[in-house]
């Protein structure tokens, strides 16, 4: 005789009995249905924009009746009445959840609008301004026997890149090997934490201080009064190493610590193991952390002004006499303007489009180097 629920020789359910079973819920309990939650609705796409416009034609209004239409008063305004209709609005519909969501996504887009006021204003002021001389005199003329309307900058421009490389040249194997000591060797010992205090003042002092220690320490074996390229080098230099050494001991401490130990119990000697491990692994960062160093020093003035000087002809000579600089011959410009003043401005408004140019061309020369030698992940 068969019973309900069908067993084996063991006594336990079979699986046709569970299948069946399974498949048909209501033979064993009761099906319950519970209720489900409202569903809220949802503001259209198109609502933020019509928020916004809306608001801003009201606010247009409202501070024309004022008196005197304010640019500035009605843009705050308008962010006002935008952030407070889109809250409760979104609240009435959306509910309190999806309320906060799109005030603080507001809040949000707007300090990033805000931050990009200042940026593009300063980029659309020196290209507009700038593009009148951006021309093949500019590149190629100096500003030797020109008293008005005409030359160039080439002077300046060599004298920049000049200043730079020795700059970068002295800098790069001191902030390196010392950043390798760091990672490597100091295990914060005493002299490692000396260094990162040092490292760390050295990071936030003033430019011109560094153009005044490399003034006096060149006074002291040249004589008072001296202008030399080499000592404008030696002050950017000061302000490179603590860049330089930042960025590479942050990119040797992303190294594992497996490779080390795998290359330690193959019995390659340390050295071998930071120059053929350590250091190819993160050398795309290293490359874009000096990269970014170089262009944050080429656009230096203070200590330029102080240590090199300003002449109006080319000299490549680093190490006699005075030099030009681009920064320089951009300050000079607008500082100590002649006759006609309107040549001086625009050759002041080119020197800093053409830094500008070389600082973003230096930039995205550190994308491409940290893109190539990333490491693969496939």
């Amino acid at each position: 005789m068969s019973t309900g629920t069908e067993h084996d020789e063991s006594g336990r359910e079979s699986t046709g009995a569970v299948a069946a079973r399974t498949a048909s819920p209501g033979l064993d309990a009761p099906a319950t249905s519970a209720p489900l939650p409202k569903k809220e609705g949802s503001l259209p796409n198109w609502a933020p924009w019509a928020v916004l416009g809306g608001s801003a034609v009201v606010m247009a209004v409202f501070v024309a009746l004022l008196g005197g239409f304010s640019i500035g008063l009605w843009v705050v305004l308008t962010a006002l009445a935008f952030l407070v209709v889109t809250y409760l609005g979104s609240r009435a519909i959306e509910g309190p959840r999806k309320a906060l969501d799109r005030l603080v996504t507001a809040v949000v887009t707007g300090a990033f609008l805000v931050a990009m006021i200042p940026l593009v204003s300063v980029l659309w002021t020196v290209i507009s301004e700038g593009w009148a001389r951006f021309d093949v005199t500019f590149f190629t003329n100096s500003m030797r026997g020109v008293v008005g309307v005409g030359g160039g900058a080439s002077h300046a421009i060599q004298g920049t890149l000049i200043i730079t490389a020795l700059a970068a040249l002295m800098s790069i194997p001191v902030g390196v090997l010392t950043a390798v000591y760091l990672v490597e060797y100091g295990n914060q010992n005493k002299l490692a934490r000396a260094i990162t205090f040092f490292v760390d003042v050295m990071t936030g002092i003033p430019s011109i201080v560094a153009g005044l220690f490399a003034y006096a320490l060149f006074a002291l074996f040249v004589g008072p009064g001296v202008r030399l390229g080499f000592a404008g080098a030696v002050a950017l230099t000061v302000l490179m190493i603590p860049i330089v050494v930042r960025s590479t001991e942050e990119m040797l401490k992303i190294v594992p610590n497996d490779l080390r130990e795998a290359s330690a119990a193959l019995g390659v000697p340390k050295w071998r193991t930071i120059l053929k491990v350590v250091i190819p692994t993160t050398a795309g960062g290293i490359a874009t952390g000096i990269t970014l160093a170089i262009a944050r020093v080429i656009g230096e003035t203070a200590p330029l002004l102080v240590t090199i000087g300003f002449t109006q002809g080319v000299n490549g000579n680093p190490f006699s006499g005075p030099m030009a600089a681009l920064p320089v011959f951009s300050y000079f410009s607008y500082a100590t303007p002649g006759i006609p003043l309107s040549a001086f401005i625009e050759r002041c408004w080119t020197a800093a489009l053409v830094l500008m140019v070389i600082v973003m061309i230096l930039n995205i020369v550190a994308r491409i180097i940290s893109h190539i030698f990333a490491p693969k992940t496939r």
